[in-house]
């Protein structure tokens, strides 16, 4: 199954009400993410950018996709960006395949198709 690194910020009242009223926001989404058939790898609050990231894992794209509407769709998250993620044998398959075609593939950036 396709892994998904999911990053988010909330709306300065969701935050507020997390203060007011702390709360396992990790299970709430586990059990959002396995209603759909996936899993939840880990769940982390971070500095920076985002207030969170997710690491998922869901049958397909489709599914992730219905799964980010679900929680989007009651309004918590002022913005979310999900990310398809490539182990390690995943992307040396990739790189086998692309190593093939190189020689013969007729691409070339613009500085060198003249």
């Amino acid at each position: 199954m396709p892994f998904y690194m999911t990053q988010w910020t909330y709306k300065d009242e969701e935050i507020r009400q997390m203060v007011i009223h702390p709360q396992d926001r990790e299970e709430v989404v586990r059990i959002a993410v396995e209603a759909l058939g996936g899993q939840l790898h880990g769940f982390y609050f971070t500095f920076g950018e985002y207030d969170g990231a997710c690491i998922t894992e869901f049958p397909d794209k489709e599914t992730v996709l219905a799964c980010l509407l679900l929680i989007v769709g009651h309004g918590a998250a002022a913005t979310i960006k999900t990310t398809t993620l490539f182990t390690q044998e995943e992307f040396r398959v990739a790189l086998k395949s692309a190593n093939e075609l190189f020689p013969r593939s007729g691409y070339g950036p613009p500085s060198r198709t003249h």
